[in-house]
C-alpha cells in the first residue's frame, strides 16, 4: 500500500500546495473511502492504511476536518480541467439535504451535466433548512463565472425551486443563457395585455406531447419563452428560457444528471448521509473529498471502458450498460487496493486519469 499512497500523492501534490501532513492524510482518506464505502469515519479509520492505532487514525481524520483550511477554488479547478476544455457546457444547480438528528445538513450545489451525472464543482452550505434564496443562487453562479467566465456556459438548469424574478433578471442582465421549470400556476402576461397561468397556455396538450409558445411571454416582469410537455400520466412540465425554445425541453431534462450525482453521494457508492459530521465546514470538506473520489472513479471508469468495454444487458426491450461509468471506476478502484496480487503498475495508470494531459 505505501506504492499506492505515494504515486497518489504525487500526482495530487502536483496540484494541491498542502504541508506534506494534510496531503498524507487526505490520500490516504480517499484509498480508504474507496474500500470502507462510506463517509463515517470511523469507517474510514478503520481501513485506512497506518501503523499507528485505530485510535489515533480516528484523531488524525478529526483534527483534518476541524482545523485544515482548504481553497475550494482549486479544487473547482482541478476538476474542471479534469474533464472540460473549450467545449461550452450546462450548469445545473440544485439541493440535497437530509436530517442527522436534529440537525438539518442543507447543501447547495453547482455542477456540470456530463455523460449522465454531474460532476460537481462548487457547494455551499445553507445554515437553514428549505430553499436557498435568489441571492445565494446568484452568488453561487458568480463564483463560477469568476473563475471560468460565462463564455462557456450554454445553459444553467434548475427545477422550480429557482423559478424567480430576481434570478432571472441576474441571467438576462448578464445575458445568461437559462432554462428553468416553473409552476403551473405561475401568472404570465402576453403581449402586454391578458394575464394568463402558464398552465393554460398549454391547456390542449396532449399526453406525452411537446410544444413550444411561439412568442415571448412575461413572467416576473421579465422577456422569456415557454416550451411545455405533458407526461403520460397527465404532468404538464412548463420550461422558462430567454432563448429560442425549440430545444428547451431536451436541455432540460439534463438537469436529471445533478440527482443522479446526489444518488451516487449519498446511496450505496459513498453514503454520505452516514456522516456524523454537522458542522457545516467540516461537511463542506467532506464533501470536497467526495467530489475528487466520484471524479476518479468517474474518469477510471471511462478509461476503463475503452480497454474493456462496459457489458450490455437486456432491460425489457432494450440493452443497457451493466453499469455506470462510476461504478466500473469504484469496483476497479477498490479492487486494486485491496487485491494484493494486483501490480502496483496497474494502480499507477489508474492514477494517472487525474492527469488531464496524459491518457492511461
Amino acid at each position: 500500500m505505501k506504492k499506492e499512497i505515494s504515486e497518489l500523492k504525487h500526482i495530487l501534490g502536483q496540484y494541491f500546495v498542502w504541508n506534506k501532513a494534510r496531503l498524507d492524510c487526505f490520500t490516504r482518506m480517499l484509498l480508504a473511502l474507496f474500500v470502507a464505502r462510506t463517509v463515517n469515519l470511523s469507517e474510514v479509520a478503520a481501513v485506512m492504511a497506518s501503523g499507528a492505532a485505530m485510535s489515533s487514525r480516528y484523531k488524525r481524520l478529526q483534527r483534518f476536518f476541524s482545523q485544515f483550511r482548504m481553497d475550494y477554488n482549486v479544487i473547482a479547478r482541478f476538476i474542471f480541467k479534469l474533464f472540460f476544455s473549450g467545449q461550452k457546457i450546462y450548469l445545473a444547480m440544485d439541493r440535497t439535504n437530509w436530517f442527522w438528528g436534529k440537525t438539518k445538513i442543507n447543501i447547495l450545489t453547482l455542477a456540470v451535466a456530463y455523460e449522465g451525472a454531474a460532476i460537481p464543482l462548487f457547494w455551499c452550505l445553507l445554515n437553514k433548512a428549505g430553499n436557498a434564496t435568489a441571492a445565494e443562487h446568484r452568488a453561487i453562479i458568480v463564483r463560477f463565472i469568476n473563475i471560468f467566465g460565462k463564455d462557456c456556459i450554454a445553459g444553467i438548469l434548475g427545477d422550480r425551486e429557482f423559478a424567480s424574478g430576481k434570478l432571472f433578471e441576474f441571467f438576462n442582465k448578464n445575458q445568461l443563457p437559462f432554462y428553468i421549470r416553473i409552476k403551473e400556476g405561475s401568472n404570465v402576461k402576453v403581449k402586454d395585455k391578458k394575464f394568463y397561468t402558464a398552465q393554460k397556455l398549454f391547456s390542449g396538450l396532449n399526453l406525452r406531447g411537446k410544444s413550444e409558445f411561439q412568442m415571448s411571454i412575461r413572467l416576473y416582469g421579465e422577456e422569456v419563452y415557454f416550451a411545455g410537455s405533458r407526461s403520460e400520466r397527465g404532468e404538464l412540465m412548463i420550461v422558462a428560457t430567454n432563448q429560442m425554445p425549440k430545444n428547451a425541453i431536451a436541455i432540460y431534462l439534463r438537469r436529471w444528471e445533478i440527482e443522479t450525482l446526489f444518488s451516487c453521494l449519498k446511496g450505496r457508492d459513498f453514503r454520505f448521509e452516514e456522516t456524523h459530521l454537522v458542522n457545516r465546514d467540516r461537511i463542506k470538506k467532506m464533501m470536497a473529498l467526495l467530489a475528487i473520489g466520484f471524479c476518479w472513479a468517474h474518469k477510471t471508469g471511462e478509461w476503463r471502458a475503452t480497454k474493456k468495454p462496459i457489458r450490455l444487458c437486456q432491460h425489457h426491450d432494450s440493452l443497457r450498460p451493466q453499469n455506470s461509468y462510476l461504478r466500473y471506476g469504484i469496483d476497479y478502484i477498490r479492487d486494486l487496493i485491496v487485491n494484493p496480487f494486483k501490480k502496483i503498475a496497474e494502480f499507477r495508470q489508474a492514477v494517472t486519469v487525474f492527469r488531464s494531459d496524459t491518457t492511461p
